[in-house]
């Protein structure tokens, strides 16, 4: 696993639960990035938890697919790894230089992380100083079970590919979603399928990661049953009329309010937490992705709930497209902020 490496030229991919996301830009965070390639490919759910041969097998296939769709021509790639697969966490170790950093957590890492430190593949980033003690400095540390990382990387080195860098999907969302020269904190969400990444920034750096379980599945079926329709026409209904409570006679409002209170109270809860740790800084801000950006009234019931301000994040803030690109994106754009996070890593180009 690779966090901060610059990597070269390489495109992203995006494994999601319905759908691969590829994302090839130019440029540098520097002087800005363009986007050169792109492809939105939906997949089916069986597809991508499929760990057996003939599973691993289709699924290179669609990535493939995907890849000739888009013209890329670099077989290099960064690929993200999902929150569920993934621990992140940010510890606080005494001020050392990258060696003496790099030597305490070799020696304490089974502290840090909830597995077998042999089963484990492990990387880290030193952040800076901690905000509240000069004295320690703050560090970033990612870990996943070298089975999983090992058994992405094969199959997609099996199709021809050269994985340059695999990074937690969080870390690559709260890349993309960030707002430049923010001097207070951010809470960045991305409101997946099946659960929500959930990130605070603070200083252009994360300062707390976790994963909230749920997403628009649990939405979906909740919607379902209160509403006694079936699942697809649930979906429909949650992304056309959100939670206007004069569509439907707030009938989709009404199913999910319960849900989605509770899913409020946790962004309230790491709200506390954050600036419980940073007693100094302030949390100024929620930005929704995903789905979260894309269900209507979604952002001023989170307002509500959490009195934080809350708006829709745009994960393609610092690319530049075209209008032909914007058009074809357009139904889908909201759903790229981990693959474009993965595209805007360091380059060494």
């Amino acid at each position: 696993m690779s966090l901060t490496h610059g990597v070269g030229e390489f495109f992203a991919l995006d494994i999601g639960t319905h759908a691969l996301r590829l994302v090839q830009l130019s440029g540098s965070a520097r002087t800005g990035w363009t986007l050169q390639r792109f492809a939105y490919v939906p997949v089916d759910k069986a597809t991508v938890q499929d760990s057996s041969d003939a599973g691993k097998r289709k699924l290179g296939e669609v990535v493939m697919k995907a890849v000739q769709q888009a013209g890329i021509r670099t077989r290099n790639v960064a690929v993200g790894m999902p929150a569920g697969k993934t621990y992140t966490t940010i510890i606080e170790v005494p001020n050392q230089d990258a060696k003496g950093v790099e030597k305490i957590i070799k020696y304490e890492l089974d502290q840090y992380i909830p597995m077998a430190v042999e089963d484990a593949k492990v990387d880290f980033a030193v952040l800076g100083p901690s905000p509240n003690d000069p004295t320690k400095a703050e560090v970033l540390l990612s870990s996943v079970a070298v089975a999983f990382a090992e058994e992405k990387m094969e199959m997609l080195e099996s199709f021809g590919l050269n994985v340059v860098a695999q990074e937690p999907d969080q870390i690559a969302m709260a890349r993309a979603l960030a707002p430049p020269g923010a001097t207070d904190g951010r809470m960045i969400i991305d409101y997946g399928e099946t659960a929500t990444d959930l990130v605070v920034t603070y200083g252009g750096v994360p300062r707390l990661v976790r994963t909230i379980p749920g997403g628009l599945s649990v939405l979906v079926k909740t919607t379902a049953n209160y509403l006694s329709v079936k699942e697809d026409q649930a979906r429909q209904f949650i992304l056309k009329f959100g939670l206007a409570q004069d569509k439907l006679d707030g009938q989709v409002f009404k199913a999910l309010d319960s849900t989605l209170e509770n899913f409020a109270s946790e962004l309230s809860k790491s709200v506390r937490f954050f600036q419980t740790k940073y007693p100094q800084i302030k949390v100024g801000g929620i930005i929704l992705s995903g789905f979260a950006g894309t269900i209507p009234f979604m952002s001023e019931y989170i307002e509500a709930k959490t009195s934080v301000s809350t708006s829709q994040g745009n994960p393609w803030q610092l690319v530049r497209v075209t209008a032909d690109q914007q058009q074809a994106l357009s139904q889908v754009a909201s759903e790229f902020a981990v693959a474009i996070g993965l595209a805007e890593r360091m380059n060494n180009k």
